[in-house]
This record gives C-alpha cells, structure tokens and sequence, in this order.
C-alpha cells in the first residue's frame, strides 16, 4: 500500500454546505480527551504517597515546570498551563499516531503550523500588551553602529517571522518522516512472508528493525514535544524580556 496514504484527511460524516467532521480532527479531539482524563484522573485523589498515575501526572508537570524555569525564567510561569497544555498536546498526538490504524495528526504541517502561529500569537500580543512599544527593541540588538542598524533590524525581523515555518516544519518533518519509514519496513514484512519458504526465512530481518524504528519513533515523539514546549519557552521569554 501506498505510504502516504494513511495521512490523507477522510471525512467521517458531513454537514451543511461543505463542512465535515474529518479523521484528523477526531483524533485531535481524542487527544485532548485523553489528556484531559489522565490529568483529572491522576490527580482526583491528591495522595501524598502518589500512586502510578499521580506519580506520572507530577512527573510531567515537574518536567514542563522544570522547562519554563529553565528557559523563560521565574517569570515564565504565568504561562506554564499555556505551555503543559501545548506539550501534553503535541506529545499525545505523536504517541496515539504510532498506534496501528490510528491517524498521526502532527505529520500535517497545516495542523503543527496552527500551533506554531498560536505560540508566536501569544508571544506578539504579550509582547505588546507587557513592554508596548518597547517590544520592537527585540529588532534592535543594543551595541550596534547606526549605520549597520537597517540591516540587523532586516535580518531580525526576517529571523523572527521564520519562526513559525522553523517551529512547524521541525515537528511535521520529523513525524511525516518516521511514518513513512515504519510504513515501508512493515510492507517489507508482508511481501516476504508471501514470497516462498526461503524468501519467507528474510522476513524476520524487516521485522526487527521495524520493532527498533518503533522505539526510535517512540523517541523521537517524547523529543518532539519536549523541543516544540522548549522553543515555545524560549520565543515566551522575548515576549518578557525584549532586547535582552
């Protein structure tokens, strides 16, 4: 079978002139479900001796805190929930698209595009509701001769606009990437075991380096989400620090 069939966007059922309700967008719902459940679930009962769930609720929550510290500073933590949520997003959606059959909705760049606008949206209105018009010194690098200013203000501003095409395209690639490669591994399984007895004996070769890309996978979702959350920190931290 085709790899790039299993991203095609399918309606799931229709309504009025030209909308659907599509694959993509249960399974961006599922994940926020799933999210929604694991997060009140494991921490409804408030244990002080956490148990399995509590512990790994705290444990991401820990690890996202531990990021924004890190990289937006103390001040940073007003935007933690903006932040957990967009990391637990991402991190789900990842983990549910390696699931046989399921969709892996960040492997559209429409979707990891969404967000990566929905970050430096955040970053532009904070920017100027906190610092006004002093957030434009973000442009402006301090030290610098006024006649090389055009051009570093130029280049900056292009560097910033290219974030969200950076931020979006790192996700998107990398998911797209892994997908098709587990895609084409596995079809390799199913073509030799069909192929005679001593073609057969090969099948196990495939198989276990799927079982690896699978881990690899596995991975590279976790490392996705956590770059996705830091790099959110970090283009945060200009939107509280312009120019610094």
């Amino acid at each position: 079978m085709d790899p790039i069939h299993q991203f095609a966007i399918e309606p799931i059922f229709t309504f009025g002139h030209g909308f659907a309700f599509t694959n993509s967008a249960f399974f961006m719902l599922l994940a926020v479900v799933l999210t929604a459940l694991l997060m009140i679930a494991s921490t409804s009962s408030r244990a002080v001796v956490p148990g399995r769930w509590q512990a790994l609720a705290e444990t991401f929550y820990e690890f996202v805190a531990g990021t924004v510290r890190g990289s937006a500073g103390v001040e940073g933590m007003r935007f933690m929930p903006f932040v957990f949520s967009v990391f637990m997003f991402v991190l789900m959606c990842n983990m549910l698209g390696l699931i046989p059959g399921f969709f892996s909705v960040t492997s559209h760049i429409i979707v990891t595009f969404a967000l990566a606008a929905l970050v430096i949206g955040v970053v532009i209105i904070y920017g100027f509701y906190k610092n006004g018009m002093h957030f434009l010194h973000l442009f402006t690098p301090s030290g610098v001769p006024g006649w090389l200013m055009p051009l570093l203000v130029a280049i900056e501003i292009i560097s910033f606009a290219s974030r969200p095409i950076s931020l979006s395209v790192r996700l998107f690639a990398n998911m797209l990437a892994g997908h098709i490669a587990l895609k084409i591994f596995a079809s390799f399984i199913i073509a030799l075991a069909s192929g005679g007895f001593l073609v057969a004996l090969l099948s196990p070769l495939p198989f276990l380096l799927v079982i690896a890309l699978v881990a690899l996978e596995t991975l590279v979702a976790v490392l996705q989400a956590y770059v996705f959350a830091t790099l959110t920190c970090i283009y945060l931290n200009d939107a509280l620090h312009p120019g610094h």
